[in-house]
């Protein structure tokens, strides 16, 4: 049996999406417009057991909601979303019991690892699920498997964990793993891009700032870390961290307590703390880029997450996997690969590594006119030719389409690219398109 979720949006077309969204994904979904609505199928007999629930509605709105939820004495896991991302918001829904908070518009794939986190916390398994570390690293080689046995080890501890490997390879879903298996689970999973952000709005983002403190501080504004209290924080990219915030990182990890920025006020905090990072941190210290005595902090415990290429014979499981997952998306009825087509996958040296090996098979599966992947659907560095049908390879920034593509795949594909270049900002994203 399916796992029952419900959501809870008052805008049609949003309501429309997510419910595809979870549908195509294997889950049985409700909807319901307002906060009243899904209280009262929350009561009925056969409650869900996820809620996904828009922050503003009429009636009844998402925090009034998750109040009504506990007076009632329900521990259904509740999943906020909202166009109106606040911090602060995220630390009242956090203290009201929600187990996740995202901001709309949000990927796929965000919404899919949170529900999954939230089915996990209500320790409920979708059906012929065999745990989601098997699920979400896929691969048999012995590198993969001793990963998985490190996870597995670790995740039960408190420790502070420093994830390392090449862009693309999945250090993210790993300090996932390492959140949704540990002690921690039912806290706030709480994630920065350090090397996002400027450094003034970098501080104010971790540890929050007081009113006034700065020209535009109109508002009292809570850090991440105090989101993050009772789960986790997930430093990325910890390695591109400005030397001035790596002193003040270092002190509230050596003291377990933070400074808003224009206060004299510290504050506890108690959060789980995951780094990552793509770049050798320790010639970063030779350099005088990165405090070796924040390194000796953060590597409590390092897991290296292995490149592709390292481990080729996971290529096929993964590109199956992908294949499985951009047909789905797609809807269309690809069902696998050529054997000259795997022979191309498994040449190639995967710089890109995971996140290369995902693009490039969802643009095979848009472009795929059989039920089977042919050479000509991959792109042309990857084919090792010149290109399919007399198109050569694309430069840097461009997508090829073929004529004939239906405009609804042609659209959600430029999208898609759209975000990965920018590495997931939609302001940015949107300006571009």
């Amino acid at each position: 049996m399916s796992i029952r979720l419900l959501v809870v949006d008052d805008d049609p077309q949003s309501l429309d999406s997510t419910r595809r969204i979870l549908e195509h994904a294997g889950y049985s979904v409700e909807t319901a417009a307002d906060g009243q609505t899904a209280l009262e199928k929350v009561r009925s007999a056969y409650p869900p057991q996820v809620v996904v629930s828009d922050l503003r509605m009429p009636r009844m709105g998402g925090m009034e909601f998750l109040r009504a939820l506990s007076l009632c004495g329900e521990k259904i896991p509740v999943i906020l979303m909202t166009a109106f991302g606040r911090v602060e918001d995220a630390v009242w829904a956090m203290k009201l019991g929600a187990v996740d908070f995202l901001t709309k518009p949000f990927r796929r794939q965000a919404l899919l690892d949170s529900i999954r986190a939230a089915v996990l916390r209500a320790q409920v398994q979708p059906s012929g699920s065999a745990g989601i570390v098997s699920d979400d690293l896929i691969g048999a080689s012995g590198a993969m498997r001793r990963l998985r046995e490190e996870i597995e080890q670790v995740a039960r501890t408190d420790a502070t964990v420093l994830v390392t490997g090449e862009s693309g390879s999945g250090k993210e879903r790993v300090a996932r793993l390492l959140h949704e298996r540990g002690p921690r689970a039912r806290g706030p999973w709480v994630a920065i891009n350090c090397a996002a952000l400027p450094e003034a709005l970098l501080e104010s983002e971790l540890f929050g700032h007081e009113k006034g403190a700065f020209s535009g501080a109109t508002q009292l504004k809570y850090g991440l870390f105090e989101a993050a209290q009772e789960g986790t924080i997930f430093l990325d990219e910890i390695g591109d961290m400005p030397l001035n915030l790596q002193v003040k990182l270092l002190r509230a990890l050596q003291e377990g307590e933070i400074r808003r920025v224009g206060s004299t006020q510290t504050r506890r905090f108690n959060a789980r703390i995951i780094a990552a990072t793509h770049q050798p941190l320790e010639a970063r210290v030779q350099a005088g880029l990165f405090r070796q005595d924040l390194l000796f902090r953060l590597e409590v415990i390092r897991l290296m997450v292995p490149g592709l290429r390292d481990r080729k014979e996971d290529i096929p499981a993964l590109a199956e996997h992908f294949l499985r997952v951009a047909s789905e998306r797609h809807q269309k009825s690809v069902v696998g690969f050529m054997p000259e087509t795997m022979a191309a996958l498994l040449a190639h040296d995967w710089p890109g590594n995971v996140r290369e090996l995902s693009n490039a098979v969802e643009r095979a599966v848009v472009f795929a006119q059989d039920e089977r992947i042919q050479g000509a659907d991959l792109p042309s560095h990857i084919a090792g030719r010149a290109g399919a049908e007399g198109m050569t390879p694309s430069p840097h920034g461009v997508i090829e389409v073929r004529l004939g593509t239906p405009l609804r795949e042609v659209e959600d594909l430029l999208i898609r690219r759209t975000l990965e270049a920018t590495d997931g900002d939609k302001s940015m994203t949107a300006r571009l398109l």
